[in-house]
């Protein structure tokens, strides 16, 4: 019992600790992390790409995306994502394009939302779910832009921290996500590896 669901995929980070360089033009197995996250989200009914410095590498079905103002941080990238379509599935997976393993690691997520809902089957469909599943590594971290969100919930929380700080610039995830319920799902470590500052980037991507 899968549930429809959208992508926002977030490409759109200054990449400091990297020099500035577009991080998601990096390859991991003879492809670029930015063609990873698309592939990670095949199967979503629309995928927006917040923030890509090359629009043209991205195919004709998806959707392009800016925050605004640019590099203003995940939040205000995750409602310009929620902003740029106008019909929503119930569903959106929020997922960082510097991810290594972004296919591996959204089919976790997916297959454990699907194994929610059927557990949840004598209820409405996203309640089995509470307000979404995320990502946790095997240390226990939660990966909160590698989760499956009740597309409801999170434009719920968006406009609240829009209405409570009259600005989605430099807000922290933590505070988006702290009204919401989420059902933590088991991921590791490997899959929710990232390409994060330079040391990363020699052990994970491809040499240039």
């Amino acid at each position: 019992m899968h549930q429809p669901y959208d992508a926002v995929l977030l490409a759109g980070g200054r990449a400091a600790r990297l020099g500035g360089i577009d991080k998601t033009a990096l390859r991991a197995r003879g492809t670029t992390l930015l063609d990873h996250a698309v592939a990670a989200a095949a199967s979503a009914v629309r995928v927006v790409v917040v923030g890509p410095r090359d629009a043209d590498a991205l195919p004709p079905r998806v959707v392009r995306a800016r925050e605004d103002p640019p590099f203003a941080g995940p939040v205000a990238a995750i409602a310009a994502g929620l902003e740029a379509v106008s019909v929503h599935a119930p569903l959106t997976l929020v997922l960082a394009c510097d991810l290594v393993h972004p296919e591996a690691a959204t089919a976790r997520l997916v297959e454990a939302a699907a194994a929610r809902l059927i557990e949840a089957a004598s209820a409405t469909a996203t309640d089995g779910l509470r307000d979404g599943v995320v990502a946790v590594d095997d240390d226990g971290r939660r990966q909160p832009l590698l989760a499956l969100y009740r597309t409801a919930a999170l434009r719920d929380a968006v406009e609240s921290v829009r209405a409570d700080a009259g600005t989605l610039a430099g807000t922290s995830m933590r505070r988006l996500l702290a009204p919401l319920d989420l059902v933590e799902v088991a991921v590791p470590s490997a899959l929710c590896a990232d390409v994060d500052d330079p040391d990363a980037a020699a052990r994970l991507t491809d040499p240039a």
